[in-house]
């Protein structure tokens, strides 16, 4: 007969399981494709071939940063940088956390032993006590993950492994392009250093010639003045050139994570710049950003939540087995003792807590939609930062263009205005003037290629680039 009760609670309690599949309690999350935006990223993730169309995001670093002072620069800040290592030890206490869901299905198993002293009447202080005691094999407990409480807990946990992994994925790809700008504003900065140096040479070749003018009768004093001003000036701007090139020094590094130094770029640091040209902003570009990904499992998460939370309003069965050896038999003790086995099943029902539960599901519902909104924002902002780098990168190189026809310009302008100070038909303001426009286009010429570089680089950490 007890047999038989405990079939009829097994199969209803199976029953009211399969009610509870229905719900959803046991269903995978699926991106949701209930808006335009979630749909378009979804039809991205879901094609196998976005990883092999050659974007430029889907690109090796070491195919973009081909520079090899460079790239050993990029391999030693992979290998040392503490934010990098940081975020890896995160994947690893995740991976701990998931470890532990996986094993909540299994049974707990304790062992406890009692014993006790008994007396009845206080006639005789020396009478005999009557002594119990029990030594259990094991107690074992299982509770059956009926409701899928367990199960979404678990799936939780994976997903807080893949946004830890998407964590590492954005620093790392951070860090390359980090160290990538710090490279190129060194190399900027020390052709600047060679333009501003070379340019000192020449004004204070000018300073001479201004007084050999003066001596001439065929400039005055205030030529000779303003001619060393401007030397002076140059001479001014390499000092601070030179506090910036320490400073690049000390950024990277603290990227590299060592104690700082100085370091050297190649002789002639380039970029080859790929054809990363496009028109808009596909949503490919964006489906591979790690924090773009990392705001989807974030949705993930949220949804596992909300099916923990509906689980909660489900009973509880709970299968327990206890062993051991004992001389207490009820009210009877024996000796020596016996063996026994006992065998139990519980199915606890929430009723005064179901206020509580609805309010935890209504919370986890909220959630959801904050977490759907945070992703939206995510690739929208992604889209933002495409869209920026590739108007730089196409705008710097159009400004380029325009750079280099007025250092040309100018370059002429200064031998031209030269010969007639000399030769008695120009003054020394226009050679001034013409020295101070060609040092200063020159500048911006540096200036421009370092911005079209840096532009290059953040669109390729933009389009999730750094694997």
């Amino acid at each position: 007969m007890k047999l038989k009760k405990a079939v009829i609670l097994t199969v209803g309690t199976v029953l009211i399981g399969t009610a509870a599949t229905s719900c959803g309690l046991y269903k995978e999350y699926e991106t949701p494709q209930n808006t335009a935006l979630t749909a378009a990223y979804y039809e991205v993730r879901n094609d196998s071939t976005q990883y092999e169309n050659g974007a430029f995001g889907n690109l090796l670093w070491e195919q973009v940063f081909t520079d090899p002072v460079l790239a050993d620069l990029i391999n030693r800040a992979l290998v040392n940088n503490s934010n990098l290592n940081d975020a890896r030890t995160n994947v690893e206490i995740a991976q701990t956390q998931l470890k532990g869901a996986k094993l909540a299905n299994l049974p707990s198993v304790s062992l406890s032993g009692q014993g006790a002293l008994g007396k009845i009447g206080m006639a005789s202080p020396y009478g005999d006590w009557s002594k119990t005691y029990t030594i259990p094999a094991a107690t074992v407990s299982w509770e059956a993950d009926i409701f899928g409480k367990n199960l979404n807990n678990k799936r939780s946990s994976e997903i807080a492994v893949t946004r830890a992994e998407d964590y590492v994925q954005a620093v790392r790809s951070q860090l390359i392009a980090g160290v990538a700008n710090c490279y190129y504003s060194i190399a900027a900065i020390e052709a600047q250093l060679r333009l501003s140096r070379s340019t000192a040479l020449l004004w204070q070749k000018s300073v001479e010639t201004m007084k050999a003018l003066k001596e001439g009768s065929n400039v005055t004093e205030a030529a000779v003045v303003q001619s060393d001003a401007n030397y002076r000036s140059v001479l001014a701007s390499i000092t601070q050139l030179e506090v910036t090139r320490r400073q690049l020094d000390n950024t990277m590094s603290l990227l590299l994570n060592t104690m700082p130094q100085h370091f050297e770029v190649s002789a002639d640091a380039t970029l080859t710049v790929p054809n990363v040209i496009v028109q808009g902003v596909p949503m490919q570009y964006l489906a591979m950003r790690p924090d773009v990904h990392a705001a989807e499992m974030g949705m993930a998460q949220a949804y596992y939540t909300t099916n923990i939370a509906r689980a909660a309003f489900y009973p509880a069965l709970t299968i327990t087995a206890n062993g051991g050896y004992t001389n207490s038999l009820g009210s009877m003790v024996v000796n020596p003792g016996k063996w026994f086995l006992n065998l139990a099943g519980s199915l606890v029902a929430p009723i005064f807590t179901r206020g509580q539960n609805k309010a935890r599901l209504e919370a986890a519902k909220l959630q959801q939609k904050l977490a759907l909104s945070a992703f939206e924002s995510a690739v929208l902002a992604a889209a933002g930062e495409v869209s920026d780098y590739l108007t730089v990168y196409e705008k710097a190189g159009e400004r380029k263009v325009h750079l280099d026809a007025q250092v040309s310009d100018l370059e002429k302008a200064v031998e031209y205005t030269n010969d007639l100070l000399i030769y008695g038909n120009g003054t020394y303001l226009e050679v001034l003037t013409a020295q101070q426009s060609l040092l200063s286009a020159q500048t911006n010429r540096i200036s421009t290629d370092l911005t079209r570089i840096q532009a290059v680089i953040n669109l390729y950490q933009a389009m999730g680039g750094g694997r």
